[in-house]
């Protein structure tokens, strides 16, 4: 079996061997252990008490232990003996150790010794060697007892009574002392003198460990001879059955924690814990929890549960809870999915098959090895849904009735005398109420389903085991009518794990951490107000009857009552199911108002569900640096503070707490402590409540103040204060000088400016200058051009000249003479061919802007058509551009036709005209 830990706590789970084919088990309190690990000590606890401050207190060898419900704390005293008694009077813990006895107070957080003894000489000539083995109080009186004095303390003196003979121990019954000799009897103490009771003489050479009172009956229990009572004027050995085990065990303490409760601690077997009405005991030893067999003290708390101090360690039963846990340390259980009750104990339906438990006995049935999953009793039969099909027992018969495998859940139809079962293929239908040999299932319906719900006569609403929500439709021959995906139809993608819960007249529907109802007209799931608002985040919703049900919130256990439109929460503590819980298959049974919780290798029995809360008084105390400081203290910055909430109660009343820093949302404490920090400066507040189930009830603050950093302190806001005024004088300063170096650059600027627009200026009329002598140069080129052209058209009329003298010329062909001389003339005044050139030249020289512009546009063009265009441009008519191009003037007219269609100009457009402006 695995053990769930948790420093120093752990389940306990009872298992005593009594034969190789049957294990004796019982159901037991929970029990709490403290080792040397927890608390930092020695191995034995001499002694233990409750202070009035709801503290424990140990004798634990060298050291003096204190524990609140949070910490430990461990004091030694100052001559570092060992101390072996402790006893809680008033705001004082008396202790006694060897030639020593005193008492400890606490201030400010700390345990302080003060010595009694020192400086009385009690401990000199034959009392040299004495140890204080047990203090107690009687008659207004302290008493410190060694195995041969009696030290009283009484009005602020110490008187020593010297005892006779050897004892073992002091009692207090009804302000009597009762002192038991070692072999020699018990005698009466009336304060001076011992008197011997003979009356007792039956426990003559007996060391007796005990002596107290049920009623009206005295009970004194022996080292080696059990237990002896005290009936009319002597004692007879006790008849109770355990006497006998108890003679061979050897008792070292004993008490009665409640009427007619009794606990006895063995030498060296464990404790035993006995209802003398029943006679009925139940054992717990380091078998089923105990960390140590030897107890060597027995104390009772405010909450009558029952404290050891061992040998080696300390154990807590909550013998007083309700709660009582049953597990199997062999691991031949395992984990259990399913229980049902029988007339004489359970039937626990587990993955390793089927077990019954009766008069404390766990037995595997034969033949049901496998995974179970749920056990529901019909009549007299138990019907058994098991991996490996449906199984009957009937009168200690298991039988297979069908092999219909993995039946989760069986349930009553609605309308029709039979059964409804949920399986690994499916839904099936069983044809008679009491055959389940006879089945039909729903055919297309071939998926695992976990869970389903009966919504109508002949409709079901289905889980998947993995994912998806289905309602499914049949007829009266068991026919799939429709077969509905509602999550998909919904168009919700998360439906993973469903889980179906039925509530009352309600049937709810939890997908994605939503709660839903179904429309069954529409097949629309609409959310559910008041689940939604009280019951989101949860990972299981636990059925237990019609008023009550359980969920499981952040692996928490709380049982649901509901009070109208109020829901009360009782949770259940951790420490009973904590690592034990079957994730996604808890359930709660209900067995005649007794409530079992499935487990890992067992179960939990509770007695009630009722919301039956105790009041709560919570202490905080504070520790800055292990220091214990008070409310409104200030504590410096950036610093941890811990604070400890310390409940009256160490059992089962010690209740969850919550807690809330400066308003903020209530948080749980998983622990009885919380460590700050971070913490802003300025106040903080820590209120602590608890919960009756229905509101948060405050049950203490804690108020303190964070001081700022060092970095903002007075003197280091001055400090601050004085560095930005010096800052801001040496950047008002550098401004100011900065501003006048600005204006010394301005006015450097506005100079060079100044400058700059005069130069600016000159430079302007000098361009204007230049643009005036370029215009009267184009002016004088232009006037050149009109002489250029005056002169071209002297050139062309002297060549017309000249061709008219040569036609006549021609035609005079008697005057050969007269010819030759003409000739002669015409060839003299005849512009050669180098002339015409420069003439061209000077041309294209004059329009070289015109030329440019010209070619650019209109590249296609010759360099006749480009002359023809200079023409053109000159304004020269066709006549005179004619002898110029040296060709005829309806040549001429040709050409300008021509150069018209290159430069695609139209009809209306003057040539002339156009080339002049372009």
């Amino acid at each position: 079996m695995k053990l769930a830990f948790t420093k120093g706590k752990f389940l306990i789970w009872l298992l005593l061997f009594i034969s190789s084919d049957f294990v004796a088990q019982e159901l037991l309190p929970f029990v709490e252990n403290f080792t040397k690990t927890d608390y930092k000590g020695d191995n034995q606890v001499w002694n233990l008490t409750q202070g009035e401050d709801k503290a424990f207190y140990f004798a634990n060898n060298h050291y003096l232990l204190r524990h609140d419900g949070v910490k430990w704390e461990r004091y030694s005293l100052p001559n570092k003996t060992i101390i072996r008694s402790v006893f809680a009077h008033q705001d004082k813990i008396y202790c006694g150790s060897y030639n020593e006895f005193g008492y400890w107070k606490r201030e400010k957080g700390k345990m302080q010794y003060f010595s009694l003894s020192k400086g009385k000489n009690f401990f000199k000539g034959s009392s040299k060697n004495e140890e204080i083995w047990k203090i107690f109080r009687a008659n207004n009186k302290l008493y410190f007892q060694s195995f041969n004095e009696l030290y009283i303390h009484e009005n602020q003196t110490i008187r020593k009574v010297e005892i006779p003979f050897l004892i073992s121990y002091c009692y207090v019954i009804d302000e009597q002392i009762y002192v038991a000799s070692v072999n020699k009897g018990v005698y009466l103490f009336d304060g001076k003198q011992f008197t011997l009771l003979r009356k007792w003489d039956a426990i003559y050479n007996n060391v007796i460990h005990g002596i107290d009172r049920n009623q009206k009956s005295t009970y004194i229990f022996t080292l080696k001879n059990g237990v002896f009572v005290e009936q009319g004027n002597g004692l007879t050995e006790w008849t109770h059955p355990l006497n006998a085990i108890l003679k061979k065990e050897g008792i070292n303490a004993a008490q009665f924690y409640k009427k007619d409760q009794l606990v006895i601690g063995t030498v060296s077997n464990g404790v035993y814990i006995v209802q003398l009405k029943t006679g009925d005991y139940i054992k717990i030893d380091r078998n089923n929890g105990l960390s140590n067999n030897t107890i060597l003290t027995i104390s009772v708390d405010q909450e009558k549960d029952i404290w050891l101090g061992l040998d080696n360690g300390i154990s807590h039963l909550e013998i007083n809870s309700p709660f009582r846990i049953f597990s199997d340390k062999t691991g031949e259980l395992g984990s259990v999915y399913a229980i049902a009750a029988t007339s004489s104990g359970y039937l626990l339906g587990s993955n390793h098959g089927v077990f019954t438990y009766q008069n404390k006995q766990l037995e595997f049935l034969n033949g049901s090895q496998g995974q179970v999953w749920n056990i529901q009793q019909i009549g007299q039969q138990y019907i058994i849904g098991h991996n490996e099909g449906t199984f009957l027992l009937d009168k200690n018969q298991f039988k297979k009735v069908n092999p219909l495998n993995g039946g989760w859940q069986l349930k009553r139809d609605i309308a029709v005398p039979r059964f409804i079962q949920s399986n690994y293929l499916g839904i099936a239908f069983f044809s008679e109420q009491d055959n389940f040999s006879s089945f039909k299932r729903l055919n297309t319906v071939y998926r695992p389903i976990k869970d389903f719900i009966q919504t109508g006569p002949n409709e079901i609403v289905a889980s998947d085991s993995y994912r998806g929500l289905f309602k499914i439709k049949y007829d009266q021959n068991l026919e799939v009518v429709s077969y509905v995906n509602l999550t998909e139809k919904n168009r919700i993608s998360n439906d993973f794990g469903v889980k179906i819960f039925q509530y009352k007249s309600e049937v709810l529907y939890y997908i994605h951490s939503e709660w839903y109802v179904l429309d069954h007209v529409t097949d629309v799931l609409k959310k559910h107000e008041l689940f939604n608002k009280h019951f989101k985040g949860i990972s299981e919703i636990i059925p237990i009857d019609d008023s009550s049900f359980g969920i499981l919130k952040d692996n928490l256990l709380y049982i649901i009552n509901q009070n109208e439109q109020h829901f009360s929460w009782k949770l259940i503590a951790p420490k009973y199911y904590e690592g034990k819980i079957v994730n996604n298959d808890t359930r709660i049974f209900n067995f005649n108002h007794q409530y079992l919780l499935n487990l890992d290798d067992g179960f939990l029995l509770f007695e009630t569900n009722k919301n039956d809360f105790t009041k709560q008084s919570v202490t905080i105390e504070a520790y800055l640096n292990g220091e214990l400081i008070e409310n409104e203290t200030k504590i410096p910055y950036n610093q941890t503070l811990e604070l400890h909430f310390l409940s009256d109660f160490y059992g089962n009343k010690k209740t969850t707490l919550f807690y809330r820093q400066n308003e903020s949302v209530l948080i749980p404490l998983t622990e009885g402590k919380l460590a700050l920090n971070n913490l802003a400066s300025g106040q903080n507040k820590i209120e602590i409540f608890y919960t009756n189930g229905v509101d948060y009830i405050k049950a203490n603050e804690f108020t303190f103040y964070v001081k700022k950093p060092w970095y903002l302190s007075f003197w280091m806001i001055v400090l601050y204060l004085t560095f930005i005024g010096l800052i801001l004088f040496i950047y008002y300063r550098w401004n100011k000088i900065r501003y006048q170096e600005k204006l010394k650059l301005k006015e450097e600027e506005l100079k060079h400016h100044k400058q700059i627009v005069e130069l600016e200026l000159e430079a302007e009329n000098k361009l204007k200058i230049q643009d005036y002598e370029k215009h009267i140069l184009e002016m004088q080129i232009q006037s050149k051009a009109s002489e250029l052209a005056g002169k071209s058209l002297s050139i062309a009329k002297q060549g017309e000249m000249i061709e008219s003298i040569k036609r006549i010329l021609e035609n005079e062909n008697e005057m050969l003479q007269l010819k030759s001389k003409i000739r002669k003339v015409i060839k003299v005044n005849a512009l050669n061919k180098k002339e015409w050139e420069s003439f061209e030249k000077n041309i294209y020289q004059s329009h070289d802007d015109f030329v440019q512009r010209l070619t650019k546009r209109y590249p296609q063009l010759t360099s006749k058509d480009i002359r023809l265009c200079i023409y053109l441009k000159m304004n020269l008519s066709s006549k005179e551009i004619a002898p110029l191009m040296n060709i005829s003037y309806r040549g001429v007219e040709l050409h300008r036709y021509r150069l018209r269609k290159k430069i695609t100009l139209d009809a209306d457009v003057n040539l002339s005209t156009f080339m002049i402006n372009l």
